[in-house]
């Protein structure tokens, strides 16, 4: 969120202004008076376009600041809901800049992308004044070095009054990007101020979560109350899980094969009322009894899922091992497991894996031997 950003900025000396964030609007009062009275209420979620949607107000006194929270929070801006708002000083904006760091995947390096006009949407930029978008590569190895930070402020074109200065906040926005393990760092607006001096008044910063045994501290960014609750018990459980909004639950191993199975169980719902995937689980390649039976429990934790198709391929986890696991993650959930189950199994000892299964007799699990009769039978038991 904005205020967490402007956490990280500061924390590498990016001029910033933290502001005082509540979740309260009775709270926005103190805060409005600590902060000299007239204030700006800006609505923190992990989504652009605040603005546009009525989340960001300006506040005269301090009364105002209350009456504005209240219109903010609680507001759905995107599909997320404002539970705090961030209350921060005016500014005195002479101009408006825009300036970001990204992974360029493309060509397989980074790249700053910055503008002198900033303040509104750089893709509306760039469509309608392509020239006043600078775009510098940066070599990983080389990083931004003084000449580097010269290249991005030259090719940008800031003003010659704020130069020396915008070098010296480009390189420490390349410090967060690089020191705390970003794929994103982004201001709109970097602003200079009547003194002439410049400020991050807005922050985006988008973190790989590949490096959170780094940063032990990035946990405590995360918007737990915004998180599905089924997708945080499965995180808990080192699951890769995904809610969707359909009624056929998966279990694959291997995010392949689950986004394949995804695809053939909505081409099979189709045929039986518009029947959809509830989600996407990859238990990986240890699809171990534990594992199965927290990957089930996750999946008929959810009301919507009315049968589960468990997809696997046997590989260097055998098709034995998997069929055994699912024996036995059905007995640790006893009643628990209360929708039927439709097993595809193939690949690595699938003749003795699919035996386990018939011997095992469960009321619930239905064999099916392939992928398209499978998706269609548990598509129809949706149904």
């Amino acid at each position: 969120m904005e205020y967490q950003a402007k956490e990280l900025f500061a924390k590498h000396d990016v001029p910033v202004t933290l502001g005082t964030v509540v979740e309260k609007a009775e709270d926005a009062r103190a805060a409005a008076e600590q902060l000299g009275g007239r204030v700006v209420v800006k609505a923190q979620v992990k989504v652009g376009g605040r603005g546009k949607a009525g989340g960001v107000k300006l506040a005269e006194n301090p009364d105002e600041a209350v009456a504005r929270a209240e219109d903010i929070l609680g507001m759905d801006i995107k599909g997320h809901t404002v539970h705090r708002v961030l209350v921060a000083p005016t500014a005195d904006i002479a101009e408006e800049y825009y300036f970001s760091f990204l992974v360029d995947r493309a060509n397989r390096n980074y790249l700053c992308i910055a503008s002198i006009e900033g303040g509104v949407e750089i893709e509306e930029v760039a469509r309608t004044n392509p020239d006043a978008v600078a775009k510098v590569s940066i070599d990983p190895q080389a990083g931004v070095d003084d000449a580097k930070a010269a290249e991005i402020v030259a090719a940008t074109r800031f003003p010659a009054e704020v130069a020396d200065e915008a070098k010296e906040v480009v390189k420490k926005l390349w410090t967060v990007f690089l020191a705390e393990d970003a794929s994103l760092v982004e201001v709109n607006p970097l602003v200079r101020l009547g003194d002439g001096h410049l400020e991050a008044l807005d922050g985006k910063v988008t973190l790989d979560e590949n490096a959170d045994f780094r940063h032990a501290d990035h946990a405590a960014f995360e918007d737990t109350a915004a998180a599905d609750p089924l997708e945080a018990q499965a995180k808990e459980k080192n699951l890769n899980y995904v809610k969707l909004d359909g009624e056929v639950g998966i279990i694959g191993n291997g995010a392949g094969l689950v986004m394949s199975t995804l695809d053939v169980v909505a081409y099979a719902g189709e045929q039986h009322g518009g029947v959809k995937p509830a989600n996407f689980l990859d238990i990986g390649g240890g699809a171990s009894a534990e594992v199965m039976a927290n990957g089930l429990h996750i999946i008929l934790g959810d009301p919507q899922v009315k049968s589960v198709f468990v997809n696997v391929f046997g590989g260097i986890t055998a098709c034995d091992a998997v069929a055994n696991g699912i024996v036995h993650a059905l007995e640790l959930l006893g009643e628990e497991a209360n929708k039927p189950l439709v097993v595809r199994l193939d690949g690595n000892n699938v003749v003795e894996g699919r035996r386990i299964l018939v011997d095992a007799n469960h009321p619930l699990v239905t064999l099916v031997d392939t992928m398209d009769g499978a998706a269609d039978r548990a598509a129809e038991l949706a149904k």
